[in-house]
């Protein structure tokens, strides 16, 4: 069989980029040997750049009705135990309450979505549904890729049926190695880690066990108000535990002891861990149990070779501080999926696919950093007995860590920085003005049109996000009452559409009267006039 883009991998980053492709008409063959999507939960917190992301693809509301029911709390809490003493308290928006709020906020969270908390395993089954909606999409769960061999004009690879199935031979313009930490497809090129790995920490550094688990006597025996993240910090056993379905669904994880061979171990042993976390013994129902390990900050020395690609977990991993790495595995998707098919299509040449490690190796440098810095604050801090002693010796080491805790979750869970500060400064297909964006902080964002960052996002007068107004390929953002004329932008062979703006604000939000957005919603160019429209469109949209 021939396709488009044959796609090894349908996790978030392999399903986001199936619906990248589908509403541009690309063909696309995606494989994964599981039977299905996730059925542990995974990752927990969707970005609110991401949730952009799904806005610009028209399922924001439905990612947002997933997961917890819509007033659930979604605090960040930290304990000694979970029936113990509470340490620190970090107070979100439920999922109802952002959606008001987010037309309230401006400066660092001016955003067109907030984050939102939902299990990846409930994100997968809805990329899933959506990627199956393009008729050019033909998704196959249960197909391995068996062996794959690049050429110069095209990939030919050989896929089956993981039960009982013929080989089949299959040529594509290119392939997608989505498939994982253990990516077959990095393996076979070569490619090696660069990064840190086997970190030691108190805490996310080292072996975890992970449990998923029916518990409908947690919240009666609870003595505190639930949140959405749930860690405790003790002496014993560090953990933390997340609900699930809002009901009775939990996933709890625990830093396992040096010398501790989790790998056999059975349901009475995650009984035991839950209960020395929980502070005492509550039924509980074990669904699955895993070990995985924590402590990577690891980034592929490359993410291209010739018509292959690699992207997610495949390309980096994470220590899951932050929820990084599901975030930047979509990213991975939304950036090559637009620039994989306007080469296709004959609107760019192959060179505009060489940005794509230049601008995604550094964002995933950049992200894997943050989350050790993270893993570094929570993970190090040390717990001895006297936390849960009463007395004043207790309350003083209680004091101290609610100081620690109090300071870390704002560190960690308040990031609109890291949100949406990736930049591609540098890339071949940005043209700088000269300007210097803002610092990078963690916790703080300023929006700028410095070309290379996220554009700045508003809300218009009649109440719409200024996103919602973009085109889906090419922008030409025309702001203030007089803007220069556009016409040398709209000759250019490039799918653009001119969006006008008289709102003075917008234009000293952007500080220029025009502003070239590519797809991404990433600023490529700005400037007074349009004289050079026809240089600036073969930087950024490289001709075939």
């Amino acid at each position: 069989m021939e396709t488009d883009v044959l796609i090894v991998g349908g996790g978030p980053c392999g399903l986001m980029l199936a619906n990248e492709l589908g509403p541009r008409g690309i063909r696309c063959l995606l494989v994964d040997s599981k039977p299905g999507t996730a059925f542990n939960p995974q990752a927990n917190a969707t970005q609110a750049r991401t949730m952009e992301h799904y806005r610009r693809l028209g399922f924001a509301d439905e990612i947002r009705a997933l997961g917890l029911p819509p007033d659930h709390p979604t605090d960040i809490v930290y304990f000694t135990r979970f029936s113990g003493y509470e340490l620190a308290r970090l107070e979100l928006p439920t999922a109802a309450e952002a959606v008001r709020k987010v037309k309230e906020m401006s400066g660092s969270w001016s955003a067109a979505e907030l984050p939102h908390r939902v299990s990846q395993k409930y994100v997968e089954q809805a990329l899933k549904r959506r990627a199956e909606r393009w008729p050019t999409n033909d998704v196959r769960y249960g197909w391995v890729l068996e062996d794959f061999q690049g050429e110069s004009t095209h990939v030919d690879a050989s896929v089956r049926p993981v039960e009982n199935g013929a080989p089949v031979q299959v040529r594509a313009r290119y392939l997608v190695g989505a498939d994982g930490a253990r990516s077959m497809v990095r393996r076979r090129l070569g490619i090696e880690w660069g990064g840190m790995t086997g970190v030691q920490r108190y805490f996310m550094g080292g072996k975890m066990f992970a449990v998923y688990m029916l518990a409908p006597a947690l919240r009666a025996a609870m003595p505190h108000r639930l949140g959405w993240m749930h860690v405790v910090v003790n002496h014993e056993r560090r953990g933390f535990m997340m609900p699930v379905d809002g009901g009775a669904e939990f996933v709890f994880h625990a830093a396992l002891h040096p010398g501790e061979d989790a790998d056999a171990w059975t349901e009475g042993d995650a009984r035991r861990l839950f209960a020395q976390a929980f502070g005492r013994e509550i039924p509980i129902e074990v669904l699955s149990a895993c070990t995985w390990t924590a402590g990577h900050s690891l980034v592929a020395q490359r993410l291209q070779q010739g018509r292959i690609f690699i992207a997610g977990d495949a390309a980096h991993l994470f220590t899951p501080t932050g929820g990084l790495g599901y975030n930047t595995a979509v990213e991975d998707a939304v950036n090559l999926g637009w620039k994989i098919a306007h080469v296709l299509r004959g609107a760019a040449g192959e060179q505009l696919l060489s940005s794509y490690e230049p601008e995604r190796k550094p964002a995933a440098e950049r992200n894997t950093g943050y989350a050790r810095r993270f893993a570094d604050s929570v993970g190090l801090y040390p717990a001895g007995p006297e936390l849960e002693e009463p007395g004043p010796r207790g309350d003083a080491a209680r004091a101290a860590a609610s100081a620690h805790l109090n300071a870390h979750a704002r560190l960690e869970f308040n990031i609109p920085g890291v949100t949406f500060g990736t930049r591609y400064d540098g890339s071949p297909v940005i043209v700088p003005d000269g300007s210097v964006p803002p610092p990078d902080e963690p916790n703080r964002y300023v929006p700028t049109a410095c070309p290379g960052g996220r554009a700045p996002h508003a809300w218009l007068p009649d109440g719409r996000s200024l996103f919602d107004t973009f085109n889906f390929e090419w922008t030409l953002l025309a702001l203030g009452p007089q803007p220069p004329d556009t016409g040398a932008f709209t000759q250019a062979k490039i799918d653009l559409k001119v969006v006008r703006h008289t709102d003075s604000k917008l234009l000293e939000l952007y500080e220029a009267p025009l502003a070239l957005i590519r797809p991404d919603q990433i600023v490529a160019w700005r400037g007074s006039d349009a004289t050079e429209a026809r240089k600036i469109i073969a930087v950024v949209s490289p001709r075939p």
